[in-house]
């Protein structure tokens, strides 16, 4: 809650820092992107997609941005956040994703974010996504 300050609660910090977050991804800057991130955090993707599930580290996730940024005709993914739930470190985001591919496919794929939060740094990342519509789009010849 909100002190009569107007002080924010660590939740509304930490969503405002993923909305942040989400905003610059939506640009395809990924220094931006990986600006949010502290130098410890890990990003997890669910499913069997080869080259993105899995566990990876800041590094690691920045070299799988750079691909994917390549492979879209903005060079980004525009990120929609539909729905939020905050509570202590954790903030969970319902997400809508867009974007056009060079391949001529379009990749408009619906997520669950739960991200960890401390200091204002993103701590970790579990991305939840429908795998075959990533699949189809991405990966299928």
């Amino acid at each position: 809650m909100t002190t009569g300050t107007g002080t924010k609660t660590v939740e509304e910090l930490n969503k405002d820092t993923v909305a942040s977050f989400m905003e610059v991804f939506s640009t395809g800057d990924v220094d931006g992107i990986l600006s949010f991130l502290s130098e410890s955090a890990t990003w997890w993707v669910a499913g069997d997609l080869d080259g993105i599930s899995g566990t990876k580290s800041k590094r690691e996730f920045g070299e799988m941005l750079s691909g994917i940024s390549a492979s879209t005709v903005t060079g980004a993914i525009r990120l929609t956040p539909l729905a939020w739930t905050a509570e202590g470190d954790r903030v969970a985001v319902e997400t809508e994703s867009y974007s056009e591919l060079k391949n001529g496919r379009v990749y408009n794929n619906l997520y669950h974010f739960v991200f960890e939060v401390r200091d204002g740094k993103i701590q970790s990342v579990k991305e939840f996504l429908d795998t075959e519509h990533t699949r189809a789009i991405f990966l299928a010849p």
